[in-house]
């Protein structure tokens, strides 16, 4: 008798590891297939700003146009344009790639809401509190990035132009300016999101206040001189801005440090 009971509970507790183990399936099936879904609704929205974008492309060429110098096209005081083309396609694909770039960013809010909404299920009351403005504020910090970025552009662009001026004559392509554009853009843009990102970094353990301070004097150095290096051209006013902006960077990951992880652990 004890041994059939043995064997009854055993393949009872058999199969409630089986249950339990295809729950675990079905729920991680479910988790690929929301994500998939909101994956899918992202590039909708880019597909649908990318469209709009495409619609003003000419705007848009134009707008981002206007760091260019007059020497930059030896043929556009008779053309009238500042840039040329040298293949059949190149046109198309350029107007294509400026309005993708605008689109991605234009759909930058849908990008945030839906990694939001697939994350927030797992977290805490108080991490969902704080996730919304984290949502805001790095779509501003994202926005100022790239309007810094076309503020600065005009400096490096006019020195790679003029330095070999002399020596050779300036024909610049619509395909590699407009891709030089869009990479030091989005760049700008990234960089801009490095205080969220140490912010996290802080949540998890991985770094602190107190690390980010007591390193202040050389974080600040390092940057400077990445600056110095990191912008193409030798003019002195895009590494004094960039480096500007990363010491700001910086002390404002320290203020966000401060405030979210500080609320954190007293609400937790």
């Amino acid at each position: 008798m004890q041994d059939s009971l043995d064997i009854l509970n055993s393949t009872s507790q058999q199969q409630e590891n089986d249950d339990e183990e295809g729950l675990t399936s079905m729920s991680l099936v479910d988790h690929l297939e929301e994500l998939r879904w909101r994956i899918f609704k992202v590039l909708i929205a880019v597909v649908i700003s990318s469209t709009i974008a495409f619609i003003f492309r000419d705007w848009l060429i134009k707008f981002l146009e206007a760091p260019l110098p007059d020497t930059a096209n030896t043929l556009g005081f008779k053309t009238g344009h500042p840039l040329i083309v040298t293949g059949l396609t190149e046109g198309f694909t350029t107007y294509l790639l400026i309005s993708i770039v605008a689109g991605v960013i234009l759909a930058l809010p849908v990008l945030l809401y839906q990694t939001w909404a697939f994350i927030a299920p797992g977290l805490y009351e108080h991490e969902k509190k704080n996730a919304v403005p984290f949502i805001f504020i790095g779509i501003a910090l994202f926005l100022i990035g790239i309007s810094l970025a076309y503020v600065v552009l005009r400096y490096p662009v006019q020195w790679l132009i003029n330095f070999a001026s002399d020596s050779f004559t300036p024909l610049v392509t619509a395909g590699s300016y407009f891709t030089f554009v869009a990479i030091f853009i989005l760049i700008f843009g990234l960089i801009f999101e490095l205080p969220l990102v140490l912010t996290f970094m802080a949540r998890i353990g991985l770094v602190s206040k107190e690390t980010l301070q007591r390193k202040r004097a050389v974080a600040h150095v390092s940057m400077w001189v990445v600056a110095t290096f990191a912008t193409p051209g030798a003019d002195p006013y895009s590494p004094f801005i960039l480096g500007a902006a990363m010491s700001l960077l910086y002390e404002l990951t320290i203020i966000f440090i401060r405030f979210f992880v500080k609320q954190e652990a007293i609400e937790a």
